[in-house]
């Protein structure tokens, strides 16, 4: 899962929603002793989700569609096109309109910035300018994600052509995320509830 889905994963707690935005930067258990108790159930949350989703067989499926050279980077592509299916579907699972609930998200990275991980530190510099956390719907914000995307991994990759790829397979794509995304976030949500997890 990327951003917007992990965040739509957190409830309505800030420090949760901070600790699942810091889980794809913090590596290892020990280091959730290093932060305050709210943002590493956030961390761990994320690592709840991200567990859930590679396990999940209806998402092994859709990745069995790429052929190779993709095949081997769909886990990635899936996981940014996730955000923009959610972003072209927000009102289905967000009360809140996506500008204002992106807004608020860089309210809050912006707030904590100076304690962020490098790396969120750095995604959060490329969101200032670009937008890019109200504009995953947009076809050309795609583009430029994979572009990013494909210049970070430092082997030769076919990432920066990931978009053609995604959209040849939109129907079945869809499809997937529709009967999904319910299911993730409901696992969230018992699994925040098992935890005792602000809501």
């Amino acid at each position: 899962m990327n951003h917007l889905a992990h965040l739509l994963t957190a409830g309505s707690s800030d420090s949760v929603r901070l600790g699942v935005l810091m889980g794809d930067h913090v590596r290892g258990s020990h280091v959730l002793e290093e932060y305050p108790d709210k943002l590493a159930m956030g961390i761990r949350l994320h690592r709840a989700v991200d567990s859930y989703t590679d396990q999940h067989p209806d998402l092994a499926q859709a990745r069995e569609l790429f052929q190779p050279p993709f095949r081997r980077y769909a886990g990635i592509m899936l996981d940014v096109y996730w955000d923009h299916l959610l972003s072209r579907n927000w009102s289905d699972y967000c009360q809140q309109p996506l500008v204002e609930f992106a807004a608020a998200t860089m309210d809050l990275l912006n707030q904590h910035f100076a304690s962020l991980p490098s790396g969120l530190q750095r995604f959060t510099r490329y969101a200032r300018v670009t937008g890019v956390l109200a504009r995953y719907g947009e076809t050309d914000m795609l583009e430029q994600v994979f572009a990013g995307l494909s210049q970070r991994i430092r082997h030769a990759n076919p990432l920066a052509d990931a978009l053609p790829e995604l959209q040849a397979q939109t129907e079945p794509l869809s499809t997937v995320f529709t009967a999904f995304f319910p299911q993730l976030l409901e696992f969230a949500h018992q699994w925040r509830q098992e935890n005792n997890t602000p809501e």
